[in-house]
C-alpha cells in the first residue's frame, strides 16, 4: 500500500525555514550580462571581489559570448575531421610524395627479388 505525502517528511518539530539569520549574510555581487551573436542575453551574478571574465558560454546555444553587445564574438568554425592523409599532404609537397613513393617502392622490388619479403 501506498504511503501518503507529507509536507514536513525529513523536517524536526519546530523547524522554521533558512533564513539569512542562519545562512549568513550574502556576499555582494555584480551582475554581468554577456551577448551571443545569436541575439542571447545572459544574466550572470559574480562576486564584486571576482574576476569577471571577458567570455562566456551561452548557456541556450554554445556560442561564446562578451560584454559587448554591439560585437559579440562569432561563432567558432567547426574544422571538419582530418584524415591521416590530409595531414600527411600539409607537410609533404607532390614532389616530397613522389620521392619517398619511388624509394618505398624501390625497397620493396629488392626484397621481391631476394625472397625476403613477409606476408
Amino acid at each position: 500500500m501506498a504511503g501518503g505525502g507529507s509536507a514536513i517528511r525529513g523536517s524536526r518539530i519546530g523547524a522554521g525555514p533558512m533564513g539569512e539569520a542562519e545562512r549568513g549574510e550574502a556576499a555582494p555581487r555584480q551582475n554581468i550580462t554577456y551577448f551571443c551573436s545569436r541575439d542571447h542575453q545572459t544574466l550572470i551574478a559574480f562576486a564584486i571581489e571576482a574576476v569577471v571574465p571577458e567570455s562566456w558560454d551561452c548557456p541556450r546555444c554554445g556560442l561564446p559570448a562578451s560584454m559587448d553587445s554591439d560585437n559579440p564574438p562569432p561563432a567558432l568554425k567547426n574544422e571538419p575531421y582530418k584524415t591521416h592523409l590530409a595531414y600527411v599532404k600539409e607537410r609533404r609537397s607532390d614532389a616530397e610524395a613522389k620521392d619517398i613513393l619511388n624509394e618505398a617502392l624501390s625497397t620493396l622490388r629488392q626484397r621481391r627479388k631476394s625472397g625476403d619479403l613477409i606476408f
